[in-house]
């Protein structure tokens, strides 16, 4: 494998240095695509493990064909009409289709894929492909069905154009995932998400070769699929919110089509709140229980000295298993409070009983019981860190949220392992951290057996902040460069190229109908009453929520709150303030007047927008609150600007007149409406520049 790694930069440059030998157009890797060859390959994300690029181009018309083996009904066929869909709502040409539904192209197809057999849905998999672009013919290769869908995805993702048309440039891919599990956690307990939903984000998985969905589906807030042994489940723990069977079953159908995985999880036996609106006598505490509509850790927990618990959770899991066709089955196991098993006699006296220690070893014991009842079932159990106590049974898989520490004893402990720690993208960290996030980072203490037990990653979308309008936009596109860290060889680090890449990415995910991009606007349009709202977006450019957990502590939120203010219409990482900052950073390592003009110009219209929000402050009184933000960018780029205009002439201000500037910044960056200011940082490098001090 780490073979495998070094070669892709070393292929691409031989490959780029080859075109060009041929006399076609090479683009550098720090350059947008220009339609050439090379920057089509460059484009790609994930990036694939060798790129070879050939002269030449296929060019795409009307009479464009697909056809390889399997049934119309088969998971390839599927995955080329609606590749060829996509094409067509690319190109805008009428590409005739109709053989589609009869699988008989006339003559020999264009694009040919083959394959050996169906693959599994399951990890280890063979998911890899070879991909031959010529001048006349694509093909497409792989062991199994599971690789076509992926290189056709890589094959979308190469449409490029010229004056002549659109083509796909001449290339030889071989890909293949470096990582078997490469997930997507989405919490429908917290926020429910409906079908939907969970099928245009299947879609953006698909496209950027992730293969697990993570379901979340209980929680302290609700309790989100039928039950027929247990009804009263979902009737009373839902809010009338919850997926019928039949739903889970045309998800778990629409997600296998794409070659996606997906693995329920029933959160045991904390945040279990909404369980116990229908079965108090379950809990560690009598009733009655009602929803939780708060958010945080809370005391309400099984029992787990209750022998009627485990017939009762037999039943339950027989029922889901037979719902769940995946092999895993998440248990969850993480923050159980442990008050209410403090504060029950029998439960001490139990423990006592038993010889258990503390409240780790009586969930233990409660884990060992259900994973007997899970593996009757036929079930694989995963489980957050907590879950790892003395005398777990090896097959259980750990699933870290704490940090790579946990993920490394685990795996030395015999435990095959998930990482999160690191992509929390509810926490609207920026891509970048996400990005050099790893699995296994380089100086792993692991040996090569102990890594093979680190399965992957999963991205995981908690919905305390998110409701169905705002999800989108929580997830992407960063998550696209999660999924390039889990499929892409670990030698591919080059942040500045995967921004350079992301935008392209967030184009193509809207295609498959996500709403990242475009809810944005509507929500400022709700807020604003009207449809002009140009310097409401332009403030909301330079605005991010504020990071990690501190958006929690700015107001008491509940399932109930509502989320359509201002900062849930700001990106959790903005485009703007990325580049804005990067050409900071770019002027002050040069000094390049064009570089200084573009910021000059990028300031001075955030400066001049406050006096153009003001009168939608007057007139809405849900916008008033981001007045403070407002105002502070203006002040921030008079002072930018001031900066600027000393280093453009070569000069120099005092320290002092540089303190006073950073106070008023730090007034500026005091949070409000819920977010902050993402250009200060980059303002504040032009101050200490501007005074002689270091641009860092």
């Amino acid at each position: 494998m780490d073979r495998r790694r070094a070669r892709l930069s070393i292929l691409l440059i031989l490959s780029i240095a080859a075109l060009a030998a041929e006399g076609a157009a090479a683009v550098p890797a720090a350059r947008p695509s220009t339609g050439t060859e090379a920057g089509a390959l460059l484009d790609l994300m994930p990036v694939p493990e060798s790129v070879t690029a050939r002269a030449g181009r296929f060019r795409i018309s009307e009479g464009l064909t697909i056809g390889g083996p399997g049934p119309a009904t088969g998971r390839a066929f599927k995955a080329a009409a609606r590749f060829m869909s996509r094409l067509t709502g690319r190109t805008g040409l009428f590409i005739e289709q109709d053989w589609l539904a009869a699988q008989r192209p006339q003559g020999e197809a264009g694009i040919r894929y083959a394959f050996e057999r169906a693959g599994g849905l399951l990890p280890g998999e063979d998911e890899s492909y070879t991909l031959t672009v010529g001048a006349d013919r694509v093909a497409l290769a792989a062991p199994t069905d599971l690789g076509v869908l992926r290189g056709l995805e890589t094959l979308l993702q190469l449409l490029s154009a010229d004056e002549a048309g659109y083509y796909f440039p001449c290339c030889e891919i071989k890909d293949r995932p470096r990582f078997v599990w490469r997930g997507l956690l989405v919490d429908v307990g917290r926020h429910f998400h409906p079908v939907e939903v969970l099928k245009r984000n299947l879609d953006a998985m698909a496209a950027v070769k992730m293969n697990v969905l993570h379901w979340h589906l209980t929680e302290d807030q609700g309790f989100r699929v039928e039950s027929k042994v247990f009804p009263r489940l979902h009737q009373l723990g839902s809010d009338g919110q919850f997926f019928t069977q039949a739903q889970v079953r045309e998800i778990i159908e629409y997600a296998a089509d794409r070659g996606i995985r997906v693995m329920p999880e029933f959160d045991l036996p904390g945040h279990s709140t909404s369980w116990f609106v229908a079965y108090p006598e379950h809990s560690s505490a009598p009733g009655p229980y009602a929803i939780e509509r708060r958010f945080g850790v809370f005391g309400p927990a099984f029992n787990p000295a209750d022998e009627r618990v485990y017939p009762f959770f037999d039943a339950f899991f027989k029922e889901m298993a037979g719902l769940f066709p995946d092999p895993y089955l998440h248990i969850g196991g993480d923050e159980v409070e442990g008050h209410q098993w403090d504060a029950n006699p029998a439960i001490q006296a139990f423990k006592k009983k038993q010889g258990l220690a503390d409240n780790g070893a009586l969930q233990a014991y409660f884990n060992g019981r259900l994973l007997r009842i899970l593996t009757k079932h036929g079930k694989t159990v995963v489980g957050w860190d907590e879950v790892l106590q003395p005398g777990l049974p090896k097959d259980i898989v750990i699933h870290s949220w704490r940090g790579p520490e946990s993920l490394v004893e685990a795996a030395r402990k015999g435990h095959r392992g998930i990482l999160s720690n690191g992509y929390y993208i509810d926490l609207c960290q920026p891509a970048a951290f996400h990005y050099l996030n790893d699995p296994l980072p380089a100086g792993s203490p692991l040996d090569d057996a102990q890594k093979a037990l680190v399965l992957g990653g999963e991205a995981t979308m908690w919905s305390e902040l998110a409701t169905s309008e705002t999800i989108d936009s929580r997830i992407w596109p960063r998550t696209a460069a999660i999924a390039e860290r889990l499929w892409s060889p670990a030698a591919v680090r080059d942040v500045e190229d995967m921004y350079r890449r992301l935008p392209g990415v967030s184009l193509r995910l809207e295609e498959l109908g996500l709403l990242h991009v475009k809810n944005a606007g509507m929500l400022l349009r709700r807020l604003a009453g009207r449809s002009d709202i140009g310097p409401l977006e332009a403030l909301a450019e330079a605005v991010e929520p504020l990071e990690g957990y501190k958006r929690h502590g700015q107001a008491a939120y509940t399932s109930l709150s509502p989320f359509t203010r201002f900062v849930d219409a700001c990106a959790p990482e903005s485009p703007e303030a990325h580049v804005f900052g990067r050409d900071v950073e770019r002027f002050l390592a040069g000094r390049d007047r064009t570089v200084a003009a573009s910021l000059g110009v990028k300031m001075s219209g955030w400066r001049d927008n406050h006096a153009a929000v003001l009168p939608y402050l007057a007139a809405a009184p849900a916008l008033r609150e981001i007045e403070p933000l407002s105002l502070g960018l203006r002040r921030a780029c008079e002072i930018g600007l001031e900066a600027l205009a000393v280093l453009v002439k070569g000069e120099g201000r005092p320290a002092a007149w540089a303190e006073d500037k950073a106070k008023v910044l730090a007034e500026a960056a005091r949070p409000a409406a819920h977010a902050e200011l993402a250009v200060l940082e980059a303002v504040g490098k032009l101050v200490r520049a501007a005074a002689g001090k270091a641009g860092r």
